[in-house]
């Protein structure tokens, strides 16, 4: 799938947010993949237009960017590419969730992808998380997962300590990574963007080909943890390991 991916080199419309735009397109690059970051209204249709995938995030959501990230999502829709959406920090502010719910109804989702707490906030459940933390909770993520998927017609990824990914009916555990990805701002963006490559696979499932693409991810945080012991060093270690995922894939090494 990584050579595939190589091969292919999908272009990847990232809607974004400003804090982790730079990250998020240097880890697509790393890993092969083409980056483009354009929100301006007047272009973003004819962007989407070029791409493979649509990438929105909302962690630094305006009027202004909501807007943008509906007209690229209905350009995706007409294409028929996937569109993976970001809830960074939904149920922060009424207004973060009023955004995420219109996003989803209005437009042909492909993927959530979120944390739990992220995810709790869409689903209404009883959930303890504070700004953009996945924070505590007692109920049965991969059931209200499911019901989130069921409720919006998408595939649902929760990730965290662990990962899940689900489309209502089938469902994938993914473990690995370390406790040091949670220490450097993006990881989880970037995490969107990469899954929205794996998408353009026409050759796997989308469920086989997102567990591929987690499971991947986490493998290339456990492997940059042995290299860095802090959240610095360990952000260039983890993109150096994306790198040589492709290296690996195309020389065997």
């Amino acid at each position: 799938m990584l050579r595939d991916l190589r091969a292919r080199k999908p272009l990847i419309h990232c809607i974004t947010n400003h804090v982790v735009s730079n990250f998020q397109a240097n880890g697509l690059l790393a890993l092969g993949v083409s980056p483009v970051m354009g929100d301006e209204q007047q272009e973003v249709a004819e962007l989407t237009g070029h791409a493979d995938a649509l990438s929105l995030n909302i962690g630094t959501i305006t009027e202004r960017s909501l807007e943008s990230m509906l007209i690229a999502g209905r350009a995706a829709v007409e294409k028929g590419i996937p569109i993976v959406l970001d809830p960074v920090g939904a149920g922060a502010t009424a207004y973060r969730l009023q955004a995420v719910k219109r996003l989803l109804t209005e437009l042909d989702i492909t993927l959530l992808r979120c944390n739990a707490g992220e995810l709790a906030a869409i689903a209404g459940a009883d959930w303890q998380a504070r700004g953009v933390d996945a924070g505590e909770g007692q109920g049965d993520l991969e059931a209200i997962a499911k019901q989130v998927a069921d409720e919006y017609q998408t595939i649902v990824a929760v990730t965290g300590t662990s990962d899940l990914v689900t489309d209502g009916e089938r469902t994938e555990h993914i473990t690995g990574g370390d406790p040091l990805m949670a220490s450097v701002t993006g990881m989880g963006c970037l995490l969107s963007a990469v899954l929205a490559a794996f998408l353009t696979d026409k050759e796997s499932t989308p469920i086989d080909a997102l567990a591929y693409g987690l499971q991947m991810y986490a493998n290339a945080g456990s492997r940059a943890s042995k290299i860095a012991l802090n959240p610095g060093t360990f952000q260039m270690a983890f993109l150096d390991e994306l790198s040589k995922r492709q290296e690996a894939a195309l020389y065997g090494r």
